[in-house]
């Protein structure tokens, strides 16, 4: 998942920075949720599945798994 975001934010040429004054967040909080060391909270997931226009199933990476 972290990796995803990292690509996500990436394709759209945006820094963390960018992202974390999106979210209300601080970059330091950011780059921990984006390199893994911090969960993403529900709210943020939900904000960055719209930004970046993917479901948040895509984000979680869970469209890898089909039944």
């Amino acid at each position: 998942m972290y990796i995803r975001l990292k690509n996500l934010r990436e394709d759209k040429d945006l820094s963390q920075c960018q992202i974390a004054q999106y979210l209300h967040c601080s970059q330091s909080a950011y780059s921990r949720i984006e390199s893994g060391k911090q969960d993403i909270p529900t709210s943020f997931l939900k904000q960055l599945a719209k930004l970046y226009q993917v479901t948040t199933d895509y984000i979680l990476e869970m469209d890898k798994f089909s039944c």
